[in-house]
């Protein structure tokens, strides 16, 4: 480690961080706005679930397509082109989707604004593993972490207001000026401090990974809508896994690859990985599935939504400093077995969801099942890159936010595909049976009303399958929890002990 980065570790760069703090926020708030406004954005277009769902899982997309490019990004590039140019691109996308005439144009918007934030949380964490040495990592990514989750404590909220209230559109309209103003703001205060060298980006890997992620997850998402027997489904997945693998091959071979894989022969840096893919199954999956049962099943409002998940939001954002000095003092493994032993029980409760649940019965199941996420997400991930050398940083962040960000949308893709699935069963069944007792109404409004009921039956124990899957996801993070060990630096740069 050279003087410059100790002298720096000795005073980090507070004020700096605060401006990337902020942009990071906006973007993560811009995100969460809108779960809350799905259904009624998915009722104004005329759009399915399984349609609707691209403005989250194409968001997450395009940030998993360039977040791999973002390794070769932070160390070529100086940190405030980098924020900037993410800035300009995120302002671009929210100032269009607030104007956006359709859902085509809404979903372009949505990823020029993804083409933005992509860069925001690698380049956020990589300045944090700089500027703090590794005994104060803990509580330093556990202040990172109260600061992101702020972002999902008021966004449910506050977008259920604004939608009660006002339109959507007005959801973009209140983060253009905030984006704006950071932009400007960054303009004139943000300095580099993370060391560049000099690097070439290797074009074909960025396409590989593009049509590997892209193919997957455009498959996976597509499944609900027209089945898994259609060409262009699994067609598009089988292109995707023959891109991806061919991508892996082609940055192991190389000296100096685009996304270095050769970071996973760090044990505990493997094992964080596949809980982060695991937990973020389970995590996304429940943020669209809870308020789809709210509003769709329930009838509640969404600001009383939004407001249910409030709780939850606040919880894990408070929880985080906490878990933060916690892993300093004792290490990943008892934090992240307790917290995925409360996220398996809760979301089986959530899987037992009925059409009469209470309210408050709700929230304090989702709260719980927030808090037991929150002992387990920045420790884990904390862990795996404590045993990564300095200048694998970069990879170990940008692998990590590459395989949240798309197992995330892979997985929120699957559980809704799911969902559809035993939702259009169930309903078949539900009628049949009703037919076959003779209780089908004659009249038009009476069927009417009768497919409706049946409707509500239907998506409840969709939601309910869904959610048994996602406990059982959960169930696999705990189980490798269990081989979770606390883990130190190599001692050269090199990555020799």
């Amino acid at each position: 480690m050279n003087l410059d980065i100790k002298k720096m570790q000795e005073k980090p760069p507070y004020a700096m961080i605060a401006i990337l703090f902020i942009g990071a926020f906006i973007a993560l708030l811009n995100n969460t706005l809108l779960n809350i406004a799905l259904p009624t954005i998915m009722d104004e277009f005329s759009v399915k679930p399984s349609i609707v769902q691209w403005l989250t899982t194409g968001y997450m997309l395009v940030n998993g397509i360039l977040i791999p490019a973002s390794a070769f990004f932070i160390q070529k590039f100086t940190n405030r082109r980098l924020f900037l140019t993410a800035m300009v691109l995120f302002t671009l996308g929210t100032l269009l989707a607030m104007m956006a005439p359709s859902f085509g144009v809404l979903v372009a918007a949505r990823m020029i604004q993804a083409t933005g934030s992509a860069m925001m949380m690698p380049l956020l964490m990589n300045v944090m593993l700089t500027a703090f040495p590794i005994e104060r990592r803990g509580t330093a990514m556990g202040l990172f972490g109260l600061v992101m989750i702020t972002a999902p404590a008021i966004g449910p909220t506050l977008s259920g207001w604004i939608i009660e209230h006002y339109t959507w559109r007005t959801l973009f309209g209140i983060i253009l000026p905030f984006a704006i103003l950071t932009l400007v703001y960054a303009f004139f205060k943000l300095r580099n401090i993370t060391p560049n060298r000099d690097m070439k980006l290797d074009v074909f890997s960025l396409v590989l990974s593009s049509i590997g992620f892209g193919g997957l997850l455009y498959g996976f998402s597509s499944a609900g809508d027209k089945g898994w027997d259609a060409p262009i489904v699994y067609g598009t997945i089988i292109v995707g896994i023959v891109a991806l693998v061919a991508f892996i091959v082609r940055q192991l071979s190389m000296d100096d690859p685009m996304l270095d894989f050769k970071i996973y022969k760090h044990p505990m840096f493997a094992l964080s990985s596949a809980i982060s893919i695991v937990l973020s199954i389970a995590m996304f999956s429940g943020m669209i599935l809870t308020p789809l049962y709210v509003q769709k099943i329930r009838g509640i409002s969404p600001f009383h939504s939004g407001l249910l998940m409030l709780p939850g939001a606040i919880v894990m954002g408070l929880m985080s400093p906490v878990t933060g000095r916690l892993f300093d003092k004792y290490g990943p493994r008892i934090l992240t077995v307790t917290g995925l032993a409360i996220t398996v029980i809760s979301t089986f409760y959530l899987s037992r969801l009925g059409m009469e649940t209470g309210y408050y019965f709700l929230m304090a199941i989702y709260t719980v099942r927030m808090f037991g996420i929150s002992m387990v997400m920045m420790p884990i991930m904390t862990n795996g890159l404590n045993q990564l050398p300095m200048i694998s940083n970069p990879h170990g962040t940008a692998m990590n936010n590459t395989l949240q960000q798309v197992s995330g949308a892979i997985g929120s893709a699957v559980l809704l595909t799911i969902m559809t699935k035993r939702m259009e069963s169930t309903g078949a069944e539900l009628f049949a049976e009703a037919k076959a007792s003779g209780n089908v109404p004659s009249t038009a409004e009476g069927l009417a009303q009768l497919q409706h009921q049946l409707g509500a039956q239907a998506m409840l124990d969709g939601i309910n399958y869904s959610f048994f899957i996602s406990t059982i996801v959960a169930v696999v993070a705990l189980i490798l929890a269990l081989f979770v060990k606390r883990v130190m630096p190599p001692k050269n740069e090199k990555g020799g002990q």
